[in-house]
């Protein structure tokens, strides 16, 4: 910041700055030197909870869009924390109001894109100014300061990444502010955030500067033992047993050596691979072995809640179980785990049990006495489970004025909260309209929670991350207490001590890497291979100077799959989609994983993300604009990628190339369009396998659709081995393929990854835009159908029974007409016409109209 900007004028002890309103921010040194220090370069703060860190980056972004030309972005990870930085910059800073603007999921598409044009500051979620560089609908180029706030999430497939990398690519003077209390357990972990970013400094305070110490308050730190009722233990030791047999089965079949109950994730993950390579060979005992694991993993989960939950949970849960075991796709893990003696028994146990757990008599001890003998105000209660959390808020509202605070995704027997009524009862609690709020995971991260005078963790958590930011809502203008509930002899042990010296570890890595900035600024110097790439040519004090002067609750415990394929096709309704028409952009946060089952299956709304926006992007008008040239003369081709794709990353790698346009769209037909002619379906060899095996004939009908509107459909199967990846017999694979190229005229390419299909996609639609001279439309050539074809088309209509079964019907009795009148049994001579697909056909035909 430059000197006479940042301290000018500061003698009431405020910020003065042309573009800060005056008398509103308090002068801290210890932000001035950070503010300056991310002017410099593109830097990671690290300041403690509650300290400031928005306001290091508002002075930074007030620095660099003097000039009216410039603009900043800011990102945060859900909703709420968007909106918060929303109201403090629109009051922190002297733009007007409609020029700083909101990004999330429930702006439609087309309403951003006009908002950005005019936009000084853009806060947004991730995920949908990924959608909007994918689907080209803005521009990095005049952003001249990019904020990363809780920047610790840029790990793995994050959508941090990718913006970060086009950032540095294509804004003409990028500025990057990466903000955390917590960026990494350790060194390594911190240098990938710095490396995902495109990061070069690290700026750290910690709570031993003198500067920040005065701001600072001691956080008393307790943990209270909690001895378990004889029942309980009696019910986990039931519910144990049923473990320790499905483990001896395991051990049976030679994936395992242990029949302990308390096995490790560890050796869980372990036996999952073992059973996987079974599976691989075509072995029964694969599969049967998966089944005996799921039931493990449920149990284990069960325990947990018996443990360090409540029973009341417990027996939520196990609801949930049986509704599960009585679904017509019920599982025999399912249906073997709510029949079993033991397990039954255990829960006519916790049925009887009208107790309650130890832990609630011990929160409401604690509130006492925190909000009565010592006159608190406010109390948080954390807890990881939603069912614990609005069975706690139940028991505690008849001695305190409680609410709960819980995710925007509702589950099985629990609504979520909506994005204003998550802020309404954040003012409310502010306001001190009631006492005590008893939130799950969405409240840890950089919400501004109010000042409180006791921070409860019903639980431990296992991460040092979220323990640290639980832990930063209290200890901030006075001292604060903190205090976990341990169940004795319990996970809850392990976990406390996890996270205890993860904590230290991290406390003592941020304290080593202040003393040893500049070997790590030269480790990320020396180490990174994209830093150099973005570099744009200028000095530090250039970049600093003058800006711009060239120019988503798992509750049954088991881990979601890590498939990046995207939704099945069955999952592809028209459900999907909100009265705003948009792309479910995952505005939400997920719980910091570990690797451990557990409380982690706990997670307020889970992998899924916690405050979802559940939207669909609504496609623009058809395009069949030709692409206009890049840099280098060559034509820019355009590839259309459906929504949908996002959950793989092919379109964020071509959004990427050197000329390559890509547009988001919700396609009707397909999930790529290369040119009005050609269409691409692409399948995983998993999608490919399930359509044969599951009954599901969506492929069928999908390329069909393709058909009717495209002169050239293509099938992609990606992926290994077709024939050997399941135990699917080679001649129903052939069959497939076949009937796509006979049946529907589709061409079936093979891929082995993302990567080569990208670079197929590419390749076709350089030979359509570029050599065949054609251009893109997400409608096709739409050709007039053949008699034969409206003829197939009224009949798959009916029942929806498909094209290729239409076919069937109409070769056997030779007329629309002879196969709408055919009863029930001429019909099931049809081949691929079942007793339930015949009968809906004839209810269908026969039955008289309800209006």
């Amino acid at each position: 910041m430059a000197q006479s900007d940042a301290d000018a004028g500061s003698t009431d002890g405020h910020v003065d700055h042309p573009l800060v309103t005056p008398g509103l921010l308090e002068q801290r040194r210890y932000q001035r030197e950070l503010a300056d220090q991310a002017l410099d370069d593109h830097t990671l703060v690290c300041l403690p909870t509650g300290l400031g860190k928005t306001t290091v980056s508002l002075l930074v972004t007030a620095e660099r869009i003097q000039d009216a030309q410039w603009k900043s972005l800011l990102l945060a990870p859900t909703k709420p924390l968007v909106q918060q930085h929303a109201e403090f910059y629109r009051e922190a800073l002297q733009v007007p109001d409609d020029e700083i603007v909101v990004f999330t999921g429930e702006v439609r598409p087309a309403k951003r894109s006009d908002l950005w044009a005019d936009a000084r500051v853009v806060i947004a979620t991730p995920q949908v100014v990924e959608n909007d560089l994918v689907g080209n609908r803005i521009s990095l180029a005049n952003v001249t300061h990019c904020t990363f706030d809780e920047c610790h999430r840029a790990t793995g497939d994050y959508a941090y990444n990718y913006i970060a990398e086009r950032y540095h690519e294509d804004a003409s003077d990028p500025l990057v502010t990466a903000m955390s209390a917590s960026p990494g357990g350790d060194e390594e972990e911190i240098l990938t955030v710095c490396e995902n970013l495109g990061l070069r400094e690290v700026a750290v305070m910690t709570e031993d500067d003198a500067d920040v110490a005065e701001h600072t308050h001691d956080t008393e730190l307790e943990w209270k033992r909690i001895e378990l009722p004889e029942t309980v233990l009696e019910i986990r030791d039931a519910i144990n047993e049923v473990v320790s047999d499905r483990l001896a089965q395991l051990k049976e079949l030679g994936v395992t050596s242990t029949t302990q109950p308390d096995v490790s994730e560890r050796e869980i993950q372990k036996i999952q691979r073992k059973l996987s390579e079974l599976m691989d060979n075509d072995q029964s005992e694969g599969y049967s072995g998966m089944s005996l694991l799921a039931e493990v993993r449920k149990l284990r989960t069960a325990v947990t809640y018996a443990e360090t939950q409540s029973v009341e949970a417990l027996r939520r849960y196990f609801e949930r179980q049986k509704e599960a075991a009585r679904s017509s796709g019920a599982s025999k893990a399912d249906q073997r785990l709510v029949s079993d003696p033991t397990v039954m028994e255990a829960m006519r146990k916790a049925e009887n049990f009208t107790d309650l757990h130890p832990k609630f008599r011990r929160t409401r001890m604690l509130l006492a006495e925190t909000l009565g003998i010592e006159n608190g105000e406010r109390v948080i209660v954390f807890t990881e489970s939603r069912d614990t959390a609005e069975t706690l808020t139940d028991f505690l509202s008849d001695h305190f004025e409680t609410e709960k605070f819980v995710g925007q995704s509702d589950t099985e027997g629990s609504e979520g909260m909506t994005q204003t009524q998550q802020q309404e009862t954040l003012d409310r609690f502010r306001a001190g309209e009631f006492e005590v709020l008893v939130s799950t995971s969405v409240a840890e991260e950089g919400l501004d929670v109010p000042e409180v005078d006791l921070v409860l963790f019903y639980e431990p958590v296992p991460t040092a991350i979220r323990s640290i930011q639980r832990k930063g809502r209290t200890g901030r203008q006075t001292e604060g207490r903190v205090v976990v509930l341990l169940a004795e002899d319990t996970r809850d042990e392990a976990y406390f001590w996890k996270s205890r010296q993860d904590e230290q570890r991290m406390e003592d890595e941020l304290r080593t890497l202040k003393s040893v900035a500049g070997q790590l600024e030269s480790k990320l110097g020396g180490e990174q291979t994209g830093v150099d790439e973005y570099d744009d040519g200028q000095t530090a004090d250039q970049r600093g100077g003058e800006p711009g002067r060239d120019g988503v609750d798992g509750d049954d415990g088991t881990a979601s799959s890590g498939n990046s394929a995207g939704p099945s096709d069955a999952q592809r309704q028209p459900s999907e989609t909100s009265a705003t028409g948009e792309r479910s952009e995952a505005d939400g946060q997920t719980a910091d994983g570990d690797g451990q089952a557990g409380l982690d299956a706990f997670a307020d709304d889970g992998a899924t993300g916690e405050d979802e926006d559940g939207t669909v992007d609504v496609p623009d008008e058809t395009k069949g604009s030709t692409p206009e040239p890049h840099a280098d003369g060559d034509e820019t081709v355009a590839i259309v990628a459906d929504q949908r794709e996002l959950d793989s990353t092919i379109a964020r790698d071509l959004s990427t190339r050197e000329g390559v346009q890509t547009e988001l769209e919700t396609l009707a037909v397909g999930d790529y369009v290369l040119s009005d002619r050609v269409v691409v379906e692409r399948k995983t060899v998993e999608d490919f396998l399930d359509t044969l095996t599951g009954g599901d004939r969506s492929m069928f009908e999908q390329v069909g659709d393709a058909t009717r509107h495209y002169a050239r459909p293509v099938v992609v199967v990606e992926g290994g081995d077709l024939y050997g990846e399941r135990n699917v017999h080679h001649k129903a694979i052939q069959g497939a393929l076949a009937s796509l190229a006979v049946d529907f005229g589709a061409s079936v390419l093979r891929t082995s990854d993302e990567d080569e299909t990208a670079d197929l996609l590419e390749t076709v639609a350089r030979r359509e835009q570029e050599e065949s001279d054609r251009e893109v439309s997400v409608h096709g050539e739409k050709q007039a159908k053949t008699l034969g074809e409206q003829q197939e088309y009224v009949v798959a209509s009916v029942a929806e029974v498909g094209p290729v079964t239409a076919r069937a019907m109409l070769e056997q009795f030779g007329s629309v007409e002879a196969v709408m009148t055919a009863d029930e049994d001429a019909l099931k001579e049809v081949d691929g016409v079942g007793d339930v697909t015949a009968q809906r056909f004839r209810d269908v035909v026969g039955s008289e109209f309800e209006g």
